[in-house]
């Protein structure tokens, strides 16, 4: 019953799909505005396909239908009911359906916000593009992707469960969704590009539709990336959080694009400037999210957070390729229509400082990306095999950020058009003054090593600036100055720098070592006094454990690193215990268990300084980007205009005083009619 109704459903959604194309394109086609809003109807039942999968597969789970491959291979009787409802996308199969009812539900939300512009081809082009998406990652499952095909031979009574480390932590309900919230979000400004190039209507209008898009996707893609680091953190036993991981640099790399893409977009929107660099930019981001696809589900690398090996490689590598061609198919075919009509002013303007940041987040994606890709290369080319290390990219990596936070502290201070000297010192000293007293207190303080310094100078360079910002907004339009591009903009800078920092601290100044123990022995470690008290037993419903109790600093109850056995697993699988405070973390792992009873453990210990702030900004980063969605009232506009070709906009910004002024001619004349 539960794999007809799932097959049932996938079929749906794939033919729905085929026939919203066949329809919506055939309609534009014909200039046929019904066929055009019945093409829209059927994203409802590509979304009803998604719901109806998806409650098939998380029916088979829960009632542990073990007749069907992926449950047999992902769930057992004595798996938590949590761990059993995230194990529909803790599989192969299972995160290409999540992918699929995510992607139906963008598109079902698309075609409600655009519905009563059923006929504008901009829209349906969109449309057309976000269902061709959504028939291949139907299709997938129609074929090697099957989340519902049956087991072969005999139905087992029990199954393995999931992967130990997909049910050893909470986090795992949300940091993958957030994820696929942010991977598949981006299909939205992508098929709106799509449709801006196919139709010739190329102006800003539609960055102003789908910014809130964009905004959602990389809110939930930035979240999605700092949970992971905290998953690893608290999961992998391992005291870091980011390991240059080809799967890990699978997630970096459309954030990055999107970043880049974030804030050109605001140049374009205002200056009519960089056009082939935001098509571009969302290009790239959706095709990196399908080559991260292909990355964690092909089998082409090894990490603890790709899936098994598969033959969907092809496939997915070649939709990447189909992808990649058509954006640069379209792109040279309306180049004409792409140039700017205007121009950087001064290299000393917002507008200069934003290019400099798409220059430094194209280096900083394309580094990765080689370090990333790499070795896949040269094992397909000679068959040799090479590792890219975490010391290539940190050697790489490095200069750029630091720029990039340089630039978070001087581009918002800068005027459009060209910037005046007095009022750039004005609004830069303060910060640059809280930046170095921060460089000096540090060095009082006796921190020492050259790129930390910095790293903590220009953190507090930035976020002064930030800070600086925001208080002159709050002061002159009260609370509403939190909101919108500039203000929830801003926040999420004091959020990205209180990263950074976090970041640096805990990279620069951690302590890293072993102490062996036996029970009631005490030892200092990094400023601390770890006490272990022996060890215990312990039984789970999905797992046994042998825990170490550890007192630190003599305060609370003890920590309890711990090895688990999980059914199925011969290994065991250690669970850390981490001690967090505002300073400094501890973080404890039970490296040997005690051969005989009273005998000595050998206690992991990692000291961790500032690291619970790279959390703490990580939330400050969510919440900023809730603002920047929000209306932004602190401008004034007045147009002027006898027709719409000579209209001329006077936008004054209540907060900096900046007065800008734009012409029809700058900006798009023809495109999708504004909220």
């Amino acid at each position: 019953m539960r794999s007809l109704l799932g097959h049932g459903a996938v079929l749906l959604g794939f033919v729905a799909a085929l026939a919203g194309i066949a329809s919506t394109a055939g309609g534009l086609a014909r200039r046929r505005p019904s066929a055009v809003a019945a093409g829209r109807r059927y994203v409802w039942l590509v979304l009803a396909a998604g719901v109806l999968a998806t409650a098939a597969m998380e029916w088979a789970m829960i009632g542990r239908d073990f007749s069907l491959a992926y449950v047999a291979a992902n769930d057992s009787r004595s798996t938590p009911l949590l761990f059993r409802v995230t194990g529909m996308w803790s599989a192969l199969q299972g995160s290409i359906l999540l992918w699929a009812l995510i992607l139906a539900a963008y598109l079902a939300a698309m075609g409600r916000r655009f519905r009563r512009r059923g006929g504008d081809p901009v829209v349906g082009w969109a449309m057309v593009a976000g269902l061709a998406v959504a028939a291949f990652f139907f299709g997938l499952m129609l074929g090697p992707a099957d989340p519902f095909r049956h087991v072969a031979g005999a139905v087992p009574t029990d199954g393995p469960g999931p992967n130990p480390l997909l049910q050893n932590n909470p986090l795992v309900a949300f940091h993958p969704p957030l994820l696929y919230l942010g991977y598949v979000g981006f299909t939205v400004p992508f098929a709106f590009a799509i449709g801006a190039l196919v139709t010739g209507r190329v102006g800003e209008s539609w960055l102003v539709e789908t910014r809130r898009w964009t905004l959602l996707a990389w809110g939930c893609l930035s979240a999605g990336i700092v949970l992971g680091m905290w998953w690893s953190y608290q999961v992998l036993g391992w005291g870091g959080f980011w390991a240059w991981d080809p799967v890990e640099n699978a997630s970096l790399l459309p954030w990055l694009c999107a970043t880049a893409y974030l804030h050109s977009a605001a140049v374009q929107q205002r200056r009519g400037m960089l056009r082939v660099w935001n098509l571009s930019l969302l290009m790239a981001t959706f095709s990196l999210t399908i080559l991260g696809t292909f990355l964690t589900r092909s089998g082409v690398v090894e990490s603890v957070h790709s899936f098994s090996e598969s033959t969907l490689g092809p496939l997915i590598l070649s939709f990447f390729g189909l992808v990649v061609a058509a954006g640069v198919g379209l792109i040279a075919w309306r180049g004409d229509l792409l140039r700017s009509p205007g121009a950087v002013d001064s290299p000393g303007s917002r507008e200069g400082a934003f290019l400099l940041n798409n220059l430094l987040f194209a280096a900083f994606a394309f580094v990765v990306l080689l370090g990333t890709v790499f070795p896949l290369l040269a094992q397909a080319i000679n068959g040799q095999t090479l590792a890219v290390g975490r010391p290539y990219f940190d050697r790489m990596v490095l200069p750029i950020a630091l720029c990039l936070l340089f630039l978070m502290a001087v581009a918002p201070a800068l005027p459009w058009r060209k910037a005046a000297a007095p009022v750039v010192r004005a609004r830069l000293l303060v910060p640059a003054w809280a930046g170095a007293a921060t460089i000096a207190g540090c060095v009082l303080a006796g921190v020492r090593g050259v790129l930390a310094l910095v790293a903590f100078g220009l953190a507090a360079f930035a976020g002064s600036s930030a800070l600086r910002q925001l208080a002159t907004r709050v002061r002159r339009s009260g609370p509403a100055g939190l909101l919108g591009r500039s203000g929830g903009g801003m926040v999420v800078h004091v959020g990205v720098v209180v990263l950074a920092a976090g970041f640096a601290a805990s990279s620069a100044f951690g302590h890293r070592g072993e102490l062996r123990l036996t029970p009631g022995q005490s030892a200092a470690f990094a400023g601390h006094s770890l006490t272990y008290l022996g060890t215990r037993d312990a039984r789970y419903s999905n797992r046994t454990a042998v825990e170490g109790l550890v007192t630190v600093d003599g305060r609370g109850l003890p920590a309890r690193p711990a090895v688990s056995q999980f059914a199925g697993v011969t290994e065991g699988i250690g669970t850390p215990a981490v001690v967090s405070g505002p300073r400094e973390d501890v973080y404890l792992t039970l490296d040997a268990v005690p051969s005989t009873p009273g005998g000595p453990a050998v206690i992991g210990v990692v000291v961790q300084p500032l690291i619970m702030w790279m959390w703490v900004g990580g939330g400050v980063i969510a919440l900023g980007t809730v603002l920047a969605a929000a209306p932004d009232r602190s401008q004034r506009r007045r147009r002027l205009a006898k027709s719409p070709a000579d209209e001329i906009e006077v936008t004054t910004d209540l907060v900096s005083g900046d007065v800008e002024v734009s012409r029809g001619a700058e900006r798009s004349p023809v495109g999708v009619p504004g909220p």
